[in-house]
C-alpha cells in the first residue's frame, strides 16, 4: 500500500498514481491543467466550521485528528471515499494533494492513516 501526501503548490515533480485533491475549496493559484488531477474529493475535506475552528493549531491537532474521524465515519459519502481510496491504494500508489501549508498537522496526515489502516 502506498499513500503519498503532496502539498499542491510545492510540487517540483508530477508523481505517477492516482493523484486527488482532498481540499474543499480549490488551491488559489493553480490552474487545473497544472493539477494532474485524477479526481478531486470535496466530500473527504473537513467541515468547513471543523477547518476553522481548528485553524491549523498544532495545539487543537489531536482533538482536530479526532473529530475529522468520527466526520468521516459518520458521512456515508465520506466513508464510501474512504474505502475507494482504501482499494486503489492497495493496487497503486496513491497521491494525496493539500493546499495547507503546516506539513504535518493537517488532514491529509489524518486521512493518510485511515487509508493505511
Amino acid at each position: 500500500m502506498s499513500v503519498v501526501l503532496r502539498r499542491i503548490y510545492e510540487e517540483d515533480e508530477i508523481l505517477g498514481g492516482h493523484r486527488v485533491l482532498i481540499d474543499r475549496v480549490w488551491p488559489r493559484g493553480i490552474s487545473k491543467e497544472a493539477a494532474h488531477l485524477d479526481e478531486w474529493i470535496k466530500e473527504i475535506a473537513p467541515s468547513s466550521s471543523l477547518r476553522k475552528w481548528f485553524n491549523h493549531d498544532p495545539d487543537k491537532f489531536q482533538t482536530f485528528k479526532e473529530s475529522y474521524q468520527r466526520e468521516i465515519n459518520e458521512n456515508s459519502e465520506a466513508s464510501h471515499k474512504l474505502n475507494e481510496l482504501k482499494e486503489i491504494a492497495s493496487d497503486s500508489r496513491v497521491v494525496l494533494l493539500f493546499g495547507a501549508k503546516d506539513k504535518e498537522h493537517n488532514h491529509a496526515v489524518v486521512l493518510k492513516e485511515m487509508i493505511e489502516k
